[in-house]
């Protein structure tokens, strides 16, 4: 099936899959994505078993509500693509600010972040520290709010195989992987310099602490011999944390920074426990 994310994601890896699929082992058993964004990579492997997860509920929502519910999804965005302007997104992005947005069905919740998600600035996913959304509206002139042949699509591939869907902490998502897996992780990347915030797309934020943790998580998983692979940016404390793997340099061109120093041609970092 050809497959790709069904909204925009910071750090979407669509760019870097030939570099990805490329270093990816030949052979695996389960897939496991802890941190599964926007799902460039899962679209691409389609793996028949898999357990995808992310901190971020809103997100986990939409993959659950894609696969359980497609039409009414799809209902719900043409009535979102039909009253488009800036007056509507506005309104649409107050549901979050009073308790009427706890009585909103899981489908509601899907509609409004996919629609959001398409029209908003930039396609970013923020929120304030009372969990609030306050990206502003965008500037599209046609921007795709329905997909609809993508969703049902999506939906066919999540029913038709063992795609577990879980919502949590990136560890308790690994607690399954066995010898022969191979997990992928995305994390929130470390910032590339001093003035910038360990900041991610939960309104927890995920702290040096975490990226600490994770590394720890990479060394245990080699050790129960799994295969793993994780991306971050190319600062000296990301190559630091893991210098006992096999670090790959690449070059990557950023495209949603938020002002035009922010953009442009970057490196990265793809980490491996195996030779690719």
């Amino acid at each position: 099936m050809n497959l790709k994310p069904f909204t925009k994601w910071t750090g979407g890896k669509r760019q870097l899959l030939p570099v990805i699929l490329e270093k990816i082992p030949k052979q695996f058993n389960t897939y496991f994505e802890p941190f599964i964004g926007g799902g460039a990579v899962l679209f691409e492997l389609q793996p028949t078993t898999a357990i995808i997860n992310d901190f971020n509920t809103e997100l986990i929502n939409c993959y659950q509500v894609i696969k359980n519910s497609p039409k009414e999804l799809i209902a719900l965005l043409s009535e979102h693509r039909d009253n488009n302007s800036k007056d509507y997104y506005l309104e649409v992005r107050s549901w979050d600010r009073d308790s009427t947005y706890a009585k909103l069905s899981g489908i509601d919740r899907a509609a409004r972040i996919m629609y959001m998600l398409r029209v908003d600035f930039n396609g970013l996913y923020r929120v304030n520290s009372k969990n609030q959304f306050n990206v502003p509206y965008g500037s599209y002139k046609n921007p795709k709010i329905v997909d609809e042949a993508l969703i049902y699509d999506i939906s066919s591939y999540l029913n038709s195989n063992n795609i577990t869907i879980v919502q949590g902490d990136f560890y308790k998502a690994v607690e399954l992987v066995k010898e022969g897996d191979f997990v992928y992780f995305d994390p929130p990347y470390i910032p590339l310099n001093e003035t910038s915030s360990f900041t991610s797309y939960t309104h927890e934020g995920f702290s040096y602490e975490d990226q600490v943790r994770l590394r720890d998580t990479v060394k245990e998983l080699t050790d129960r011999g799994a295969y793993v692979m994780l991306s971050n940016s190319a600062s000296e404390l990301t190559q630091d944390l893991y210098c006992d793997f096999n670090v790959h340099l690449i070059d990557v061109v950023r495209t949603n920074g938020a002002t035009q120093k922010s953009r442009g041609k970057i490196k990265e970092i793809l980490v491996t426990n195996y030779e690719p």
